[in-house]
C-alpha cells in the first residue's frame, strides 16, 4: 500500500473535513500538553471508550483537526501491511500534505497489531521532529509492564475506566446510584436496549482476545470458570489453592490467569494492609471487577446485592485515585485502606451508615495503627462524593 492509499484509509478515521461527534466528556486527569519527546499512552479495559477519548483530545488540547491523523489498525484494509514500514510511510505522506504545520499529531489506535511499532515509535521520540504521538489499544501486551520496557522514559500513561456516576448521569439523567450499580458504566450498553447482551459479549471478548491469547490457555472454559468464581466472590478473601482445586488446574496456572486479567483491566487485586511487604504476601487477596454490571451479567448468583455492588464500585473509585488499595482484617474487618502522606486511611462501605460492627472494626484498626487518618464511611447517600478527598 503506497502513501496515498494509506492516507485514504486514515481519512475515514480522521476528522479533516468534519468535526468529531458529540460525546460525553471523560473526567480523567490528562497531561497539560502533548510532546514530541513523550508519547501519551491510553490504557483501559476493552470497550471503555478509549477511541472516543482520542477524538476528544483534539478539543482538549486545542489541536487543528487537519493536523491530526487518526488510524485504527483493526481496519481490514490494512491487513497485509501491518508493519513499522507502514507507519513510516504513513507519517511521511501525512507530513507531505501538511508542509506548513509546525506540529502534527498522530493517533495510533489498536496499534498492537503492527509488528515492530514499539521500536519505531521509540526511534521517533529519541529524534523528535514535527510529530507527537498518542497510542491506545486493548491487547494485553500494550496493557502490561512490557510497554514500559519498550518505551522506557518515553511515555506517560493515563488509565481510562468505564463511566463514573457523573458520566453515567449524562446518559441517564435521572439515574440513581442503584441504577448506576445495576447498569454499570460501559458506554455503548448504556445507550442500547440490548445492554446485557453487549456486556456478556464484552466479557467473552476480553477473556478470549486479551487474556487467553496472552497466557496460551488451552481451554477458554476453565479460564471463564476461574474468572466467574472470582467475580462471584468479589470482596472476599480468596485462596488460590481453593480456586485451583475447584477448577482442576495448578495454583501457578490460576495465578497466571488472574495476573493476565489484571493486565487487561478486567479485575483488580486488593491485598491485606500492612507496612511490611512480607506480611502482605502471607495473606490472601481480595479481587474486584472493573464494572458492577459486567460482574452482574457474568455470574449466576449476584441477584440484587446492592451492598456488594456498592463495595465493588467504591473499590474502582479508589483505584482510580490510588495505585494500591488494601483491606484489613484482624479482630474486625475494614473494607479498604489507602496509604496517603498523612498515614493510612480506613474506609468502610455500608448502605445506610456505620453499624456497631463497623465501629468495632475501626477501633481495632486504630489500636493497630494509632496514627491513622480519620475514617471514611461510604454510603448510598454520599457515594462517590465522599471519596473525592481521599
Amino acid at each position: 500500500m503506497d502513501g496515498n492509499e494509506l492516507l485514504d484509509v486514515a481519512a475515514s478515521w480522521s476528522f479533516w473535513d468534519r468535526a468529531p461527534p458529540k460525546t460525553i466528556r471523560r473526567t480523567l486527569k490528562l497531561p497539560h500538553s502533548l510532546s514530541n519527546r513523550i508519547a501519551l499512552i491510553v490504557q483501559g479495559v476493552r470497550r471503555c471508550g478509549k477511541s472516543t477519548l482520542l477524538a476528544q483530545l483534539i478539543e482538549r488540547y486545542g489541536l487543528e483537526r487537519r493536523d491530526c491523523l487518526f488510524i485504527n489498525f483493526e481496519d481490514p484494509r490494512l491487513v497485509g501491511c501491518l508493519n513499522f514500514e507502514t507507519l513510516e510511510r504513513m507519517c511521511r505522506s501525512f507530513a507531505g500534505i501538511r508542509p506548513n504545520a509546525a506540529t502534527l499529531t498522530v493517533f495510533l489506535d489498536e496499534v498492537q497489531w503492527v509488528a515492530g511499532w514499539e521500536r519505531w515509535l521509540r526511534s521517533k521520540l529519541e529524534r523528535p521532529g514535527r510529530f507527537q504521538f498518542v497510542v491506545s489499544g486493548s491487547n494485553a501486551q500494550l496493557l502490561s509492564g512490557e510497554l514500559a520496557s519498550a518505551l522506557t522514559g518515553r511515555h506517560l500513561t493515563v488509565e481510562l475506566f468505564p463511566f463514573d456516576l457523573s458520566e453515567f448521569r449524562q446518559v441517564h439523567r435521572s439515574g440513581s446510584v442503584v441504577d448506576y450499580l445495576h447498569l454499570g458504566g460501559f458506554p455503548e450498553p448504556l445507550a442500547s436496549d440490548e445492554g446485557d447482551l453487549l456486556l456478556r459479549q464484552y466479557f467473552i471478548d476480553i477473556l478470549q482476545r486479551d487474556v487467553r491469547e496472552r497466557v496460551g490457555a488451552r481451554s477458554s472454559l476453565t479460564l471463564r470458570q476461574i474468572v466467574q468464581m472470582v467475580f462471584e466472590s468479589a470482596g472476599s478473601e480468596l485462596s488460590l489453592r481453593r480456586i485451583a482445586a475447584a477448577s482442576g488446574v495448578a495454583v501457578e496456572t490460576v495465578s497466571a490467569y488472574l495476573e493476565a486479567c489484571e493486565q487487561a483491566y478486567l479485575l483488580f487485586p486488593c491485598p491485606w494492609f500492612a507496612f511490611s511487604e512480607r506480611k502482605r504476601s502471607q495473606r490472601n487477596r481480595k479481587y474486584y471487577p472493573v464494572d458492577t454490571a459486567l460482574r452482574r451479567v457474568s455470574v449466576t448468583r449476584t441477584g440484587r446485592d446492592v451492598g456488594k455492588a456498592l463495595e465493588c464500585a467504591t473499590f474502582v473509585e479508589l483505584r482510580k485515585r490510588h495505585q494500591d488499595v488494601f483491606y484489613w482484617r484482624a479482630t474486625g474487618e475494614v473494607d479498604f485502606v489507602i496509604q496517603a502522606d498523612g498515614g493510612p486511611t480506613p474506609i468502610q462501605v455500608t448502605l445506610d451508615g456505620a453499624t456497631e460492627r463497623h465501629l468495632r472494626s475501626l477501633d481495632a484498626f486504630y489500636e493497630a495503627f494509632p496514627h491513622a487518618e480519620e475514617a471514611v464511611i461510604v454510603t448510598m447517600e454520599n457515594f462517590p462524593d465522599v471519596l473525592r478527598t481521599t
